[in-house]
């Protein structure tokens, strides 16, 4: 039962959350902490989520409970979260500007995850394209926790009253039934949670294998020369870049017919902040092994201050362990005061 104080507690740190941030509109951005980072990772969404954290009221979530749903351990768990804690600070998350958290530190996505299940259909969660994707023929035999992923993911978003989601294309399908389920409830208990937007950005959310240009690229993908990983040497980026599939052809231009050059253009113009056609007309005639030249050292170069900043962190890991205590008190101030409106809203806890 929530006590007088606790109410009154949880109400005066709402209202302050709220004079600091009603003017701008709230994010929330999960990322699995499993793998190896790569420039993917960078380009697709960190990236995006440090250019703009400025702009909006941005909660960013290190969801170690979805890691679940795949085989781990207690010591590759607890060690990938505190490495993805030190890539979002070196590559300019701001604690000051926005919090950063680890989930499972706020119990309340695991409760509210239950209580969303209730609203949840079962036909939905099997006709996931991740879930279908990952479960393969083998159905009977994966974790619940993955068919349950999404009703998770539910949870996260709708927990802090998100308005926009930064994600790609391939994830749209989880925001759209976060929408359906939130709207679900609304019908059955009254408005309690905002529907939230997918943010899909026009470029970048989708930089792909350089070992085959038609899958993403990926911290699951067995060829370790298929990204390139925040951690990688110079050296080893330039010798990746220089292994990178190519189309037929050698003209350095992005078309249909050209994924692989596409993607590596793509990659350039993102990095570089120039447009492609300009990067077309400057490899014009020059082929393809002027321009992978000049693409690694513009990785490289990229890459150089997230390096450094990434080797401090790991040499003192205190730093992103207060950053995440600290982000888990402030998420959880919100994540009580909206438990406390759900459990309203459905009749529980208050007799």
């Amino acid at each position: 039962m929530v006590t007088g104080q606790e109410t009154g507690d949880v109400a005066l740190l709402d209202e302050s959350i709220k004079r600091s941030s009603n003017t701008r509109q709230r994010v929330f951005s999960g990322i699995q902490p499993s793998g190896n980072f790569h420039l993917g990772n960078y380009l697709g969404a960190i990236r995006n989520w440090v250019d703009q954290q400025a702009a909006f009221d941005n909660i960013f979530c290190i969801v170690n409970l979805h890691a679940l749903s795949q085989a781990t351990t207690r010591e590759t768990l607890r060690d990938n979260t505190l490495n993805l804690a030190n890539v979002l600070l070196a590559a300019g998350l701001d604690p000051s500007q926005s919090i950063i958290f680890v989930q499972s530190d706020v119990r309340e996505h695991a409760e509210l995850c239950w209580l969303l299940s209730s609203v949840t259909q079962f036909g939905e969660l099997r006709r996931m394209t991740q879930f279908k994707d990952k479960a393969g023929s083998k159905d009977e035999q994966v974790s619940a926790a993955l068919l349950f992923y999404p009703v998770l993911q539910a949870a996260d978003i709708l927990l802090y009253d998100t308005n926009l989601v930064p994600v790609g294309e391939d994830q749209k399908q989880h925001i759209e039934l976060t929408r359906d389920i939130a709207a679900r409830f609304n019908m059955r208990y009254g408005e309690t949670f905002v529907l939230p937007q997918p943010d899909i950005k026009a470029t970048g959310a989708r930089v792909m294998s350089l070992e085959d240009p038609t899958k993403k690229m990926s911290k699951s993908d067995a060829n370790p020369n298929a990204s390139i990983a925040l951690t990688d040497d110079p050296d080893t980026i330039r010798r990746k870049i220089r292994r990178a599939v190519t189309d037929s052809g050698s003209d350095v231009v992005a078309a249909p017919d050209k994924p692989a050059l596409t993607n590596l253009l793509t990659i350039y113009s993102l990095l570089s902040e120039e447009p492609i056609s300009i990067i077309e007309a400057r490899y014009a005639g020059k082929g393809y092994g002027a321009f992978k030249s000049d693409l690694a050292d513009v990785v490289v170069s990229s890459l150089s201050s997230i390096q450094a900043r990434l080797a401090e962190l790991n040499q003192h890991p205190e730093i992103a362990r207060s950053v995440l205590v600290d982000g888990a008190e402030r998420a959880r101030a919100r994540a009580v005061a909206k438990m406390i409106q759900v459990r309203d809203s459905m009749g529980l806890g208050l007799y």
